[in-house]
């Protein structure tokens, strides 16, 4: 029995139940043989073994009360997994599949991401299986506060610093911090994503797509190319796929999809970012209204998705960019991709890509950036937020986004220096793994058996 299969074992018997956190976990543990089977330090200190069992795992109960008088319930998450490199760091998602495996899954990959930034920073991950689609501003506000109630006693700027996610934006987190500033009466940068009246960043807001897009470029500079005039599929239609559909304008690209829980939008001349905006502000807005203004774009209902896959990755493009959400991305979807010319893959989103598809995207020899990789731009500017916070300073976008450059470059290097020392060159899920594993690890041996 292999040591990989080992460990498997043993976290399906201590974790149960839990496919999205094994997918995560067994994704890093494949990378890692080469690296395993040279430095028998690793398997003396337990490195793996400590490293896939979170410090510590929060769960309470929410209540709170609807705008009827009712008293609803909703479970709490906060997953602390490691604090080796510094303070926990990682978001908030309210959205009602939370459950215990997907935040974990998550905490275990904000762990390597946060370690590939080469900033101080630890890992972690939280949330609620709260949905805020349909609720009022006052029943948002409501649960907010009896969530922090709670999670106020774990949380502190140099301890456990959370930021936004799927369903925690400005609103959320302005709702979030004002209820644990009121109890514990300080003004501290114990939570990010916060707006700019509150000690938010500039560009906070922006950095996870940005940071996609600037990874994808890095990573097409060093073939000898660019994003200069290539296709690009994008999915989603939230914060990270609207601001990667931006920057990838600015840097030459034309992005021609989006797509939310109704369908996916194409128009071939190029997404009307305006337009789309103006759709996604509004309450009843729907990606189907695009037409409206654009004849030429066309609107496929997620009724008409291929079977066992997506239909926005069925589209011919040059570059993908799943930005929605965990596993949209099949091994069936991943075909196609190839099938239409698709020469990269790029994850804006935590694990959106199955492992069957990722195996056979990198089977095929197309580039294939991971998201713990490609999506880093968020955390990474999250920490220049506690950095601005601990400093009574803010910077300018020009700062920001200067450093947000260096940041992705930096994270783009270690993966595929990583590679090409593992004989593996443009592999680049191998080297982001390693390069964040060996980080972390080291660490940990250097501070003992805690």
């Amino acid at each position: 029995m292999t040591y990989i299969h080992t460990i498997m074992e043993r976290l399906q018997h201590s974790s149960p139940a839990q496919t999205e956190f094994y997918q995560a976990v067994e994704e890093v543990l494949q990378s890692l043989d080469p690296l395993l089977e040279n430095y028998d330090r690793y398997h003396r200190h337990a490195i793996i073994e400590r490293m896939v069992e979170p410090e510590r795992q929060i769960m309470f109960r929410v209540c709170w009360m609807d705008d009827d008088g009712q008293v609803q319930v909703n479970k709490g998450y906060r997953v602390e997994f490691s604090s080796t490199l510094g303070p926990y760091k990682g978001g908030l998602r309210f959205h009602p599949s939370v459950n215990g495996s997907i935040i974990k899954f998550l905490g275990f990959e904000q762990v390597f991401k946060n370690a590939l930034t080469g900033l101080p920073l630890g890992g972690g991950k939280g949330g609620a299986n709260f949905n805020p689609k349909g609720k009022s501003d006052a029943e948002i506000m409501r649960f907010c506060q009896a969530f922090m109630n709670e999670l106020y006693r774990h949380i502190g700027p140099t301890t456990d610093v959370p930021a936004g996610d799927i369903g925690v934006g400005s609103r959320e987190v302005g709702y979030l911090f004002g209820q644990y500033k009121k109890l514990v009466n300080r003004f501290d940068g114990v939570i990010t994503g916060k707006s700019l009246n509150n000690g938010g960043s500039l560009l906070r807001t922006e950095a996870t797509g940005y940071g996609c897009a600037y990874f994808a470029n890095y990573m097409l500079e060093d073939q000898k190319t660019g994003l200069d005039g290539k296709t690009c599929l994008v999915s989603g239609a939230g914060n990270v796929a609207l601001h990667t559909i931006e920057k990838l304008y600015q840097l030459g690209a034309i992005p021609v999809s989006c797509s939310d829980s109704s369908g996916t939008l194409y128009h071939a001349d190029g997404i009307d970012l305006d337009c789309l905006r103006q759709l996604k502000s509004s309450s009843d807005g729907h990606l189907q209204d695009y037409l409206s203004e654009h004849s030429k774009a066309r609107f496929i209902a997620k009724e008409d998705n291929p079977k066992d896959g997506h239909a926005i990755w069925h589209l011919p493009c040059d570059l993908a960019f799943p930005c929605a959400t965990q596993n949209e991305l099949t091994e069936t979807d991943a075909k196609a991709l190839l099938d239409n010319g698709c020469q990269a893959v790029i994850e804006g989103a935590n694990m959106p890509c199955t492992s069957k598809a990722v195996q056979q995207i990198i089977q095929a020899k197309k580039l294939f950036a991971p998201g713990k990789a490609a999506n880093a731009g968020g955390v990474a500017t999250s920490q220049l937020e506690m950095a601005q916070n601990a400093s009574m300073q803010r910077w300018s976008s020009d700062e920001v986004d200067e450093k947000l450059k260096d940041i992705m470059c930096g994270i783009y290097t270690r993966s595929h220096e990583a590679a090409a020392e593992f004989n593996q060159p443009g592999n680049l899920l191998l080297g982001a793994n390693i390069a964040g594993f060996r980080r972390l690890a080291d660490a940990m041996i250097e501070q003992g058996v805690v």
